[in-house]
């Protein structure tokens, strides 16, 4: 299953410039979504991190990688488009977080998020981002689907 990102704006909240998934590539209900985030030097990030070496934030891996394990838990659920717009999933907790190496302007960011357990509304996610499938961070996230 792929997506592209108006697709995924019907299933995410997020907008510009806090959408941070720009095309999944790969989804497998219940167990995994490979998703991906071109990153550009026109990021307004880019203007305070850092202009004269522009880094890629730790925290806006994690939150694409939140992203993508949203849509992964969304298309999971049996819903339908009108309960999932009644919907919002809310990150409880990121344990384990790594970051290896960093990610500049002009790579793309590919996120590998599988399901580590789930039960009823919650979801435990194991998140992996690369860059030319070289592992750049990993982590563990724990999410909950809830009423908006």
């Amino acid at each position: 299953m792929t997506m592209d990102v108006m697709e995924i704006q019907e299933i995410l909240p997020h907008r510009y410039p806090f959408l941070l998934v720009d095309r999944v590539t790969g989804l497998t209900k219940g167990e995994s979504v490979i998703g991906y985030k071109n990153v550009s030097i026109s990021e307004p990030v880019f203007q305070g991190h850092f202009p004269d070496h522009p880094i890629y934030p730790g925290v806006m891996i994690l939150e694409g990688m939140a992203q993508a394990g949203g849509i992964l838990a969304f298309e999971s659920m049996e819903m339908t488009k009108e309960e999932a717009a009644q919907k919002v999933v809310y990150f409880m907790s990121i344990d384990k977080a790594k970051f290896r190496a960093p990610v500049r302007p002009g790579d793309k960011l590919e996120y590998r998020i599988s399901v580590i357990k789930q039960k009823g509304a919650i979801w435990m996610l194991e998140g992996k981002a690369y860059v030319d499938d070289a592992l750049v961070s990993q982590a563990e996230l724990k999410a909950m689907i809830v009423d908006k």
